[in-house]
């Protein structure tokens, strides 16, 4: 398979076609460019072996070997196992200030298994896929940490470049742990980019998070001979969801509340004396997410007073809103008009159309053209990131590409075969140049790096950041599970 997917980056003859190469860059930008080139075969290889093993959370060893392994080839001290997390990592490369960082992704989604077809058809069924392209986030990011270290290496910018290779983001948040440990501490930026169905740079935040298990303790009993000497877990569990999907009703449209039912019991003849549920409360605001979370964890020991049973509630982990940083912004949106939109080939736009087809979208193709500048959203919707706490630990910009047609579903199998061909692999080189751009401006003037850590500290107020983790160290599974 690796073989395969290598054979077929090549067999594509892929190029960015991008109008920057058409025009005259400055100097050091297009040394980024070709730097980006220069590596672009092995990048796509990574990036394409990544997609195939599509390692789920906390196990991505696979996956953080093959990006760690590539940095340290291109001359980065690698650190391995940061943080308590066997697949977390951070190389870096040289000394003193400004540090700029760059972050990585690189786990899969359960179920999402596909082939770089443009109709649903899964590689293994019911295996794992990058629904999220996260095998080209953490592959772009360390391509444009490369082009800097390049430039370092030249003598052209001076300081630190460092890339976080971080794992977990679809589950447990690993980049929470990686805070708590203190890996950002000297960083003075942080960029970040992901996966889209446009270009932009981001300047709206995301939404907080609370993430717990609920489990329900009964009594097991014959479901027809003596129900009475029963106590149901189920009962209770059912009585909790429909507390929640009463309370719907009463809180802030800001809000989002929704969980998976794990266990409710084995058979129909036995009164279930166990169950589970997965529960997500989300906000625009960690200051709103927080009365919600606590109330329906009330509505827990609620549920269990009716049902007479015991209960537990338990916290797997809470990420905060994305902080935006709109100076970075800026400094971002002028590289990307620099480069300019990405083209593709009759083949690309035939292939988006017709995964547009299979998804019921209009059939327009893709859209890689430069997105202005947003005004910021007060209360964003969409989905939520452990970057968020990141960025409220470090001065953090943030970028999407175009690495799917236009209205794909994420977190869907479309978004896995575009990651797995050409479209996909535009849209990571793409990725690279942007960020690589991005951080030379900072690198050689160190007025914006003191601006947008500015408005960091601005944006930042007097909150104190506390993570929203249990104590003691990440929940490393010891083998393939679930999620539970």
């Amino acid at each position: 398979m690796k073989t395969k997917l290598f054979l077929l980056g090549l067999c594509c003859m892929l190029s960015l076609h991008l109008n920057a190469q058409q025009k005259k860059l400055p100097k050091n930008k297009a040394k980024i460019t070709a730097s980006v080139e220069k590596h672009k075969a092995d990048l796509i290889k990574i990036s394409d072996e990544i997609w195939a093993y599509a390692e789920t959370a906390f196990e991505e060893s696979n996956s953080s070997k093959l990006l760690a392994d590539y940095a340290e080839k291109n001359g980065f001290s690698v650190e391995r196992g940061v943080a308590g997390i066997p697949t977390a990592f951070v190389a870096t490369y040289g000394s003193g200030k400004p540090v700029i960082s760059v972050l990585g992704e690189f786990d899969a989604l359960p179920g999402l298994s596909q082939q770089a077809t443009p109709t649903k058809n899964p590689t293994t069924e019911g295996a794992p896929g990058h629904g999220c392209g996260h095998n080209l986030f953490g592959t772009a990011s360390l391509g444009a940490a490369i082009a800097i270290k390049e430039l370092m290496e030249q003598g052209v910018i001076k300081g630190t470049i460092k890339f976080f290779g971080t794992p977990s983001e679809e589950k447990y948040f690993g980049k929470i742990w990686m805070v708590r440990a203190g890996l950002w501490d000297d960083v003075d930026v942080n960029i970040s980019w992901h996966p889209s169905a446009k270009i932009k740079a981001d300047v709206q935040s995301s939404l907080a998070l609370v993430d717990f298990k609920v489990e329900f303790f009964g009594q097991a009993a014959h479901a027809s001979a003596d129900p009475w000497n029963g106590r149901s877990a189920a009962d209770a569990l059912e009585l909790y969801t429909t507390g929640i999907n009463y309370y719907r009703e009463h809180v802030k449209p800001t809000v989002r509340m929704h969980y998976h039912i794990q266990d409710a019991g084995k058979v129909v003849n036995v009164v279930p004396d166990y169950a589970r549920l997965w529960m997500r409360v989300r906000d625009t605001k960690r200051s709103g997410m927080m009365p919600v979370y606590k109330r329906v964890m009330k509505m827990a020991e609620g549920a269990a007073i009716m049902a007479d049973v015991d209960y537990k509630v338990s916290l797997i982990s809470g990420i905060y809103e994305v902080l935006v940083n709109r100076t970075g912004g800026e400094i971002l949106q002028k590289n990307l008009e620099l480069l300019g939109p990405i083209d593709y080939t009759d083949e690309e736009i035939a292939f988006g159309k017709k995964i547009q087809e299979a998804t019921q979208k209009p059939q327009v193709g893709m859209d890689s053209t430069i997105k202005p500048l947003e005004a910021t959203k007060e209360n964003p919707g969409g989905g939520s990131t452990d970057v968020g706490d990141v960025s409220w630990n470090v001065a953090n910009i943030n970028l999407s590409v175009t690495t799917a047609p236009k209205d794909t579903p994420w977190h869907s199998w479309a978004v896995v075969a575009c990651g797995g061909m050409s479209i996909g692999h535009k849209g990571m080189l793409y990725a690279s140049n942007a960020m690589a751009m991005t951080m030379l401006d900072l690198f050689t003037n160190k007025k914006l790096v003191e601006k947008v850590k500015a408005e960091y500290k601005q944006r930042k107020g007097d909150e104190v950041y506390k993570a929203i983790i249990p104590e003691g160290p990440p929940p490393i599974p010891t083998k393939t599970a679930e999620y539970k």
